[in-house]
């Protein structure tokens, strides 16, 4: 004979609100708390839900669902396309454009433009600066269309030991050209010192970079 069948007894308001708090204060329920993606993937979920019954009425779902989706991929497209750095980009921006003057002329509208605090005009004229000079040393042989990335890579290997200043200086110059980061004063010394080193070294010698000489 069985035994009778025992009805489990009804849970109160306050019974289940306390086994609930006790359930979710047990240190194994956090393991599965989801993650920051699960909680972005569902916001996503549920933003796109209320679009769509948004739409409902309309539209219908499908073309609705559709059109949504189309929008996404050219967002998703101009993202990538955006993001992702050109040609013209990982070359470096152009050193010089339009008129191109002495180095002197260069570097005297550097020293205005620091002094005035406009140093984005400041970190430019001071790469021109030191890209003539270099020319007119023959240290780089003289074109048109350089980058300061060529010109970093193609002084560097006469002038060794400037090597980490020279790479320094153009990606300044490249950063503030593509608007990555603010010019600041820092960096317009940063390029001021390089000019300066640079007017003192000479050409490397069976591969090796003679001493830096006074300021001529």
């Amino acid at each position: 004979m069985r035994p009778p069948t025992t009805l489990p007894a009804e849970v109160t308001r306050d019974e289940g609100r306390r086994r609930a708090i006790e359930e979710l204060s047990d240190p194994l329920y956090g393991e599965h708390e989801p993650s920051i993606i699960d909680r972005f993937l569902d916001w996503l979920d549920s933003w796109l839900g209320s679009l769509l019954s948004a739409g409902e009425g309309f539209l219908p779902g499908e073309v609705w669902a559709a059109g949504l989706l189309l929008i996404l991929a050219i967002g998703a497209v101009v993202l990538i396309v955006y993001l992702r750095p050109s040609r013209n980009r990982r070359s470096g921006a152009l050193v010089h454009e339009g008129t191109v003057r002495s180095a002197a002329e260069h570097r005297a509208a550097a020293d205005r433009h620091e002094a005035d605090g406009e140093y984005a005009a400041a970190v430019t004229e001071r790469l021109r600066a030191i890209s003539v000079d270099l020319e007119d040393r023959t240290i780089i042989t003289p074109r048109a269309g350089r980058t300061a990335t060529e010109l970093s890579t193609e002084a560097a290997a006469v002038l060794p030991g400037e090597a980490e200043g020279l790479r320094e200086g153009a990606r300044i110059f490249n950063d503030v050209a593509y608007g990555d980061r603010a010019a600041t004063a820092d960096a317009a010394r940063t390029l001021r010192e390089l000019d300066t080193r640079l007017r003192a070294a000479r050409p490397a010698v069976d591969g090796t970079a003679t001493g830096r000489e006074g300021v001529r």
